[in-house]
């Protein structure tokens, strides 16, 4: 997608070194980090360098093959089972995570006691992974334009946008695709607390895509879905489970909720790589609770200049940050995947999962 008119990826691999957006400075800061070794590579999952469920599993996929550069011939399936623990454990909701390292581990293991082969076969991996997030999310946004009103006053939570993937984004792909085809289309940006992806990157998109938005407290995307103001919601998801229930960024259940009191259409978008065939519904994924800091204080731009933390609640007051919540299927009206629109159902499900 565009940076100042410029065509970007949010994550790639040179030369062994990952480089990526560094999501925490936007949109005070545009710029690039270089990750020259794999426990660099997890540590930007952990910290959030890079989010969002197609920027994660590709760095996970490139962290794996920037291990097979790096581990000694002798040894090297040992290094390699380390590498992929480590990689495995920076994040525990958003399924391409897990989908990227197995699918490069795969390709490490055909290439069987060939150290050269293997460390080739990793990088190749490792790019098709990338790749085909990208390619997935351009499909998405095809999909899911045809079912985006032509005067559109879209909800939208958490950044499910380019930021999120390597490239196009899942929710936000479709609506980037009906205002370039001329749709009348409006996005409701909701804040995203507490870490405000909402409010600092999809905003932050719209505005480079020239897409017309603004952005709304959490809390208040309920009374614009009442008021009729908002006419469809598009969210997008770390975690689709078999029977068609979905995990995504805390406040998405509730923002259902309200969709379906209002009589308005709440679809997911999502590659099929963050469908998880063996995990059988909501209940069975697990969310990832982080630090009561990220609720406590926030991070921003002074009047001085200076980006700086802030403490907004009592000092000594303890606060809960779970990540994720999980949407029910009853409450989805499609899930926009690269193969198409499916149902929130075990039967939509199982036509497009993928097995490694």
């Amino acid at each position: 997608m565009l940076v100042n008119g410029v065509h970007t990826r949010t994550v790639w691999m040179e030369d062994g070194v990952v480089k990526m957006i560094d999501q925490p400075r936007l949109p005070h800061e545009f710029r690039i980090v270089d990750l020259p070794h794999h426990t660099d590579t997890a540590k930007s999952i952990s910290t959030m360098i890079v989010r969002g469920a197609g920027a994660i599993g590709a760095t996970g996929a490139y962290g794996i093959a920037q291990a097979a550069l790096e581990a000694p011939e002798d040894g090297f399936h040992a290094y390699m089972a380390a590498a992929a623990d480590t990689m495995s454990k920076t994040r525990p909701t958003a399924q391409n995570l897990f989908y990227g390292i197995k699918y490069v581990l795969k390709a490490i293991e055909g290439a069987g006691d060939d150290i050269a082969a293997a460390r080739a076969a990793a990088v190749t991996a490792a790019q098709a992974v990338a790749d085909d997030d990208a390619a997935c999310c351009e499909a998405i946004g095809r999909h899911g334009a045809a079912v985006v009103p032509d005067v559109a006053r879209v909800s939208t939570h958490c950044n499910a946008g380019w930021l999120a993937f390597v490239d196009w984004g899942s929710a936000i792909s479709p609506l980037y695709v009906a205002h370039r085809s001329g749709k009348d289309v409006f996005v409701f940006v909701d804040e995203t607390r507490p870490r405000s992806q909402g409010a600092r990157l999809t905003a932050w998109e719209l505005g480079q895509e020239g897409v017309p938005h603004a952005v709304i407290a959490d809390n208040a995307a309920g009374h614009y879905m009442r008021t009729g103001e908002i006419n469809m919601v598009i969210v997008g998801s770390d975690r689709i489970a078999a029977n068609g229930d979905v995990a995504n960024k805390i406040g998405t259940y509730t923002s259902a909720l309200a969709a379906k009191a209002a009589g308005i259409p709440f679809y997911v978008a999502a590659p099929t790589t963050t469908i998880d065939p063996d995990c059988p519904s909501g209940d069975d994924i697990p969310i990832e609770e982080r630090s009561g800091d990220e609720v406590r204080f926030t991070w921003g731009w002074s009047d001085a200049g200076e980006f700086i933390r802030i403490r907004t609640v009592p000092d000594g007051s303890p606060a809960r940050n779970p990540a994720f919540d999980v949407t029910p299927a009853a409450l989805i009206a499609g899930i926009i995947t690269e193969k198409g629109i499916i149902e929130a159902s075990p039967e939509g499900i199982a036509s497009v999962a993928r097995t490694l």
